[in-house]
């Protein structure tokens, strides 16, 4: 481990117990601890800054620590939770686990204890989000072929050119907008073009719904390839597949740590970015893998000159000459690929900025 000094954030309502695990942490491991006393006071702190460790009570007013744990993992994913109770039950312990605690810890704990687990975490976590940062694996979650392309197509490219792993997961076959099996060949050739994995699959199109095996089908991908990165369809969209699509993600990737949305040409005008990704250099791989799709070139959206403007639109908010749009849902990672194959990093800008 770096000698960066760990930190730990210490959910507990018992003050004494609290001050305990203050003193272990601080004057035995030289570690720099914030506590609360309450699982809303940890979202606040875990909103605003960025701890190695959260050390958690499980009976608490008002939300569990297992709710809590719940509520972390969608908020900070990756960041190692324990949990601690003085009910040394196996249900409590096998319900915790199952919610994904990293540790389960019976008060009252020993220091020595203590300050080795907590240690431990530290140093996984920390080792994890390294390996993270110079290995990304991106997924793309569309509902119909070609919609990862339109949405996100260049910032893909710019990915595989920084050396990410790539992984295209589509859900329909898209009966409805053309022959099933030419769109299938399309989707495999646009993929193809950029080195992308491509997972196709035959829910019915226009009838997507989370409730159908979507999630499940989705959690079995992100246990298989592990993302770190997933983009995928915004809430705001009048298309149904679209929505459902994303109302799904949201379940099957909550604990993936970077997530974000793309717009896509039926998105409606509450479609707010927060994220510009500059992708001078890519846009003619997006325009080649667009152009895959030959069954769909009668629609406007496909136009290669609109989809330079508009990528030329975008810019003005991210810099460069061209730029991709992003509802950022959540951002542990940086999206570095762009900064990687020397571009212009991604742009951030607050509520207001989203639109001119």
């Amino acid at each position: 481990m770096t000698n960066e000094q760990i930190k730990v954030l210490v959910v507990e309502d018992d003050a004494d117990t609290a001050q305990y695990v203050r003193t272990v942490l601080e004057r035995r491991g030289g570690m720099d601890v914030t506590v609360v006393h309450e699982p809303m006071s940890a979202l606040a702190e875990v909103a605003a800054h960025e701890f190695d460790v959260v050390l958690t009570d499980i009976q608490m007013p008002g939300m569990s620590g297992l709710e809590l744990l719940v509520e972390l993992r969608a908020r900070a994913a990756g960041t190692p939770v324990a949990v601690m109770t003085a009910f040394a039950s196996v249900d409590y312990a096998v319900e915790a686990l199952r919610r994904d605690a990293d540790e389960f810890l019976v008060k009252p704990v020993a220091a020595a204890t203590l300050l080795e687990r907590v240690s431990a975490l530290a140093l996984e976590g920390r080792a994890k989000r390294a390996a993270a940062w110079s290995n990304e694996v991106v997924l793309a979650v569309g509902a119909h072929p070609d919609d990862v392309e339109i949405g996100v197509g260049a910032t893909l490219a710019s990915h595989r050119a920084a050396g990410d792993t790539v992984v295209i997961l589509t859900l329909s076959s898209g009966a409805i907008g053309g022959e099933v099996q030419l769109r299938r060949h399309e989707a495999l050739a646009s993929a193809g073009i950029i080195g992308a994995r491509l997972y196709l699959h035959d829910f019915e199109d226009t009838r997507l719904d989370p409730a159908t095996g979507l999630i499940s089908t989705i959690e079995a991908l992100v246990r298989e390839v592990s993302p770190t990165v997933v983009y995928t369809h915004s809430e705001h969209d009048r298309h149904q597949d679209h929505r459902a699509v994303r109302q799904a993600v949201d379940v099957a990737a909550r604990q993936v740590p970077s997530f974000a949305c793309f717009q896509s040409p039926s998105s409606t005008i509450d479609f707010r970015p927060s994220r510009f990704v500059p992708v001078d250099g890519f846009l003619d791989t997006k325009l080649a893998m667009l152009a895959a799709f030959e069954s769909q070139s009668h629609r406007d959206y496909m136009d290669p000159d609109l989809v330079r403007a508009t990528a030329r639109y975008w810019s003005r908010f991210g810099g460069g000459q061209y730029a991709e749009p992003l509802e950022t849902v959540r951002a542990a990672a940086m999206l570095r690929s762009t900064s990687a194959a020397s571009a212009p990093a991604a742009q951030e800008i607050d509520e207001q900025g989203g639109h001119a």
